[in-house]
C-alpha cells in the first residue's frame, strides 16, 4: 500500500534538497505515477537545534516544531522523517506531538550498524556539538551494545567548522574531512564512521575512506521509501 510521506525539513535547507534528491534516485519508478507522494515542510527558520541543546533552551524550537507537524498531521501524512540529526535530541517530545509515525534515523543507524557489524569494532561518530552534546548516538550505540568514540576537542572544532562552512556555502569542498576520517580508523581504531550530521551527508568523501562510513541520510532515505510502500533501486 502506498503511503503519502511529510519530510519536515530547512535543518538545512541543503540538506533537505539533498534528501528529496536521494528518495527521487532510489526509488523504483519508471514514471512519474510510480515515485513516493511527498509533503516537504522546508522551515529553514527554525531555532537553531545545537544552541537550543547547549543552552538547555529547547521551547521555542519545540513550539515552532509542534506547528509544523500539525501541518502535517492535516495534509494526511502516514509517516514523516526529519532529516537532521540534531534534532532527533528531541524526538520523543516530537513523536509526543502525532500519532504520525516519525521515523528515527538515529535508531534505524544503529540497527543497520549492528546488523553489518555486530558487536565488533568501534563506532567514531561526527556530528555537531549538539549531537556530541546531547549523547544521542552514542547511547543508541550502547543499549545495543556497540562500543562508540567521539573525536577529541580540537577535532570537533574542525567538524564544526566543515558544517558550518557547508550551511554558509552549498559548493564547498572539505578535504579536511577525508582527513579526520581516515584518522579515526587508523589511529583510533574505529571500524566505521557515522556521518551523523546531514551536511556532512552533502560533501563528496574519496573513496578509500567513503568504504569505512555510514551514512544516516542514506539509511532514512531507504527507510522512507520502505515505510512509503515502495521498492529501492
Amino acid at each position: 500500500m502506498e503511503k503519502k510521506l511529510g519530510v519536515l525539513g530547512g535543518m538545512g535547507p541543503f540538506a533537505t534538497s539533498v534528501f528529496f534528491e536521494r528518495m527521487i534516485e532510489r526509488t523504483n519508478a519508471t514514471k512519474d505515477q510510480e515515485h513516493i507522494d511527498m509533503i516537504i515542510l522546508n522551515h529553514a527558520t527554525l531555532p537553531d537545534r545545537t544552541e537550543a541543546i547547549i543552552t538547555e533552551r529547547p521551547d521555542a524550537f519545540l513550539r515552532s516544531i509542534e506547528k509544523d507537524i500539525k501541518l502535517l498531521d492535516v495534509a494526511g501524512v502516514s509517516n514523516i522523517v526529519i532529516p537532521c540529526n540534531t534534532s532527533h535530541y528531541f524526538f520523543s517530545d516530537m513523536q509526543a506531538m502525532t500519532s504520525i509515525h516519525i521515523i528515527n534515523m538515529v535508531d534505524k543507524t544503529i540497527d543497520f550498524i549492528k546488523e553489518k557489524y555486530g558487536h565488533e569494532g568501534k563506532v567514531g561518530i561526527l556530528a555537531t556539538d549538539g549531537t556530541i552534546l546531547s549523547g544521542v548516538y552514542e547511547r543508541a550505540c550502547e543499549k545495543k551494545g556497540i562500543d562508540s568514540l567521539i573525536p577529541d576537542s580540537k577535532t570537533q572544532k574542525q567538524v564544526m567548522s566543515i558544517i558550518y562552512k557547508i550551511k554558509s556555502n552549498l559548493h564547498v569542498h572539505a578535504p579536511e574531512l577525508n582527513t579526520i576520517i581516515h584518522k579515526l580508523i587508523t589511529e583510533q581504531n574505529c571500524t566505521t564512521v557515522i556521518l551523523g550530521c546531514t551536511e556532512l551527508s552533502c560533501v563528496p568523501i574519496d573513496a578509500r575512506v567513503a568504504n569505512h562510513c555510514v551514512d544516516p541520510m542514506n539509511i532514512l532515505v531507504e527507510a522512507a521509501i520502505h515505510a512509503s510502500g515502495k521498492d529501492i533501486n
